[in-house]
């Protein structure tokens, strides 16, 4: 590691890989790419349902936090990717891009640059789907797409109940038309050939050879460096020791919507109240940061099926078997992605888009009393996972203290606002509608969870941090705007101060309707373009 860089990556991450890749293209730029976790080398990433081992408690390739999920309902433990790749090593690789309306909202608001049309140029120069180039779809990109294959009949009969609900069934779930107007289809995923297909893979593989591309694993950054309101470089420790790095051009803070606003707090970018209180000098007074906390919260239904659940090959002596299967072909329902039929649905008629995001899940699991640990259920079964698109409430993180090392407070406040209790019961409702259709006659035998106790709004809104959970899609906390609240401005860039963007999920003013991985990529390649236009040297190819 060198004394100074160009440019300095916090966070090898979804967004983080793709600002590397980028930013290191022309050789005359030096970028350096800090990751605080190992690289990603475990075998169980690279299985796509290698999961169960690497989102254990104490696992290494994971940050674990206390989340309180709002009013009295229980702490929750939650979980995000610390390994090269970052979430997109560790999450159920479902691929989804979030609705127009989100980003066209997001421009009406003042993010100029972030509409559909300049949005959905960036997906389509990310990916490489294997249904080949469409109107807004991308083929040749860096990023491997993979559809689940078709034909299981379970997943069929299901793709015909959703027909029977009025539920479209769809080629590609991502199309426009279907994200408005609903669908169902066969998931698409961020797997390539039996393998998953992270951040790390699609971004860095091809640049880690590049001499102007340093990548530090095993490194924490503890603090943003400043020199009055110009970001200098960072404060960085190793197994070494501590030591400062410096940027002579920029710092892109890309650790995600807990650990990025963690860090500008640490670094004096925050609410001066908090930060004075706990000695830390204010640069910059800035409210917002840690603020508009936004997550999707599922709600799971678990039926009781007569077969083709994954149940019986990933549990006991089958076990075995599955993992030697994908060892030695890459197949079997060890490379599976989380679920395997997705897709999007509208919670009740008249609605002028669908506002509900549908996942099957071809397998059951019970938690087993200990905390964030589930097991699979002993018979044949598989999992409704549902939820409202675009919720309302908002949630803060807030540090705790000046040390680093200490936990930060995340208070998620999750279905504080109505729209989002009226949805989640409707979202109950959905599932129970959908298991109910003469399709599924032949194939369910009875609903496991939860069962008949829970029948009025008030039941389930009683049960509501019981009946599902989060989807590990937080983002909103150093929000854009064109504001002068708003934490970055729509180049990404921290208001009031000189060198420094911020560059994943925490950027997003409102939630996209959909899983946030893929969005988080497009988040990086949109900040390397903004960083490239204002360097047109730094951009010229001399590769």
């Amino acid at each position: 590691m060198k004394d100074e860089y160009d440019y300095i990556i916090v966070g090898a991450g979804s967004s983080g890989c793709v600002l590397a890749n980028k930013l290191s293209e022309n050789r005359a730029n030096r970028v350096l790419l800090v990751e605080s976790g190992p690289a990603d080398t475990s075998m169980f990433i690279h299985m796509p349902r290698g999961l169960g081992v690497i989102l254990n408690p104490g696992s290494k390739l994971i940050w674990e936090y206390q989340v309180k999920t709002g009013g009295n309902g229980p702490t929750e433990r939650w979980y995000r990717g610390r390994t090269l790749g970052g979430s997109s090593s560790v999450n159920g690789m479902i691929y989804m891009r979030g609705a127009p309306l989100d980003y066209d909202g997001w421009a009406a608001n003042g993010c100029t640059g972030w509409d559909w049309k300049s949005v959905g140029a960036a997906f389509m120069k990310l990916e490489d789907h294997d249904q080949g180039a469409g109107e807004w779809r991308g083929a040749g990109g860096p990023l491997k797409i993979t559809t689940h294959p078709r034909g299981d009949p379970i997943f069929e009969a299901f793709l015909t109940a959703g027909e029977q609900m009025g539920v479209p069934r769809v080629r590609d779930v991502n199309a426009v038309d279907a994200v408005e107007e609903g669908g169902l289809g066969y998931q698409p995923t961020t797997r390539y050939r039996g393998k998953r297909f992270s951040s790390a893979r699609a971004f860095l593989e091809s640049a880690k050879g590049r001499p102007n591309l340093d990548i530090a694993t095993e490194t924490d950054v503890l603090r943003i460096e400043l020199n009055g309101r110009r970001a200098t470089g960072v404060r960085l420790r190793d197994k070494a020791g501590e030591r400062s790095v410096r940027a002579a051009q920029e710092t892109i803070v890309s650790a995600g919507a807990f650990q990025t606003p963690k860090l500008l707090q640490l670094s004096g970018i925050g609410p001066a109240a908090l930060l004075g209180s706990f000695g830390i000098p204010v640069v910059i007074d800035a409210p917002e940061v840690g603020r508009n906390l936004r997550e999707h919260r599922h709600v799971d239904l678990r039926l009781k099926v007569k077969s083709n659940s994954q149940n019986k090959d990933l549990g006991g002596w089958r076990a075995p078997l599955s993992l030697l299967r994908w060892i030695f072909g890459k197949k079997g329902p060890m490379s599976h992605a989380a679920h395997e039929i997705g897709g999007f649905a509208k919670s009740e008629r008249g609605l002028d888009h669908a506002d509900l995001q549908f996942g099957f899940m071809s397998l059951s699991a019970a938690s087993t009393g200990k905390e964030g640990a589930v097991a699979l259920e002993p018979h044949p079964g598989v999992t409704f996972v549902t939820y409202f698109t675009r919720p309302e409430s908002q949630g803060e993180i807030r540090i705790t203290s000046a040390d680093p090392d200490a936990p930060a407070d995340i208070d998620m406040k999750h279905l504080t606002a109505e729209i989002d209790r009226k949805k989640f019961v409707a979202a109950f409702r959905w599932n129970r509608q959908l298991a109910s259709q003469a399709a599924l006659k032949d194939w369910v035998i009875e609903e496991s969870y939860p069962g008949p106790s829970v029948q009025t709004d008030d039941d389930i809104l009683a049960q509501a941090m019981e009946l599902g959970g989060t989807c590990f899609h937080s983002a909103g906390t150093a929000r854009m705007g064109g504001d002068a609240a708003a934490v970055v401005d729509p180049q990404l860039r921290v208001r009031g101060v000189e060198g420094l963007r911020v560059a994943d999920t925490s950027i997003m003013p409102t939630l996209v309707s959909g899983n946030t991985n893929g969005p988080a990529m497009m988040i990086g390649l949109r900040a390397a373009e903004f960083i490239l236009a204002d360097r047109p040297a730094a951009a010229s190819a001399a590769a």
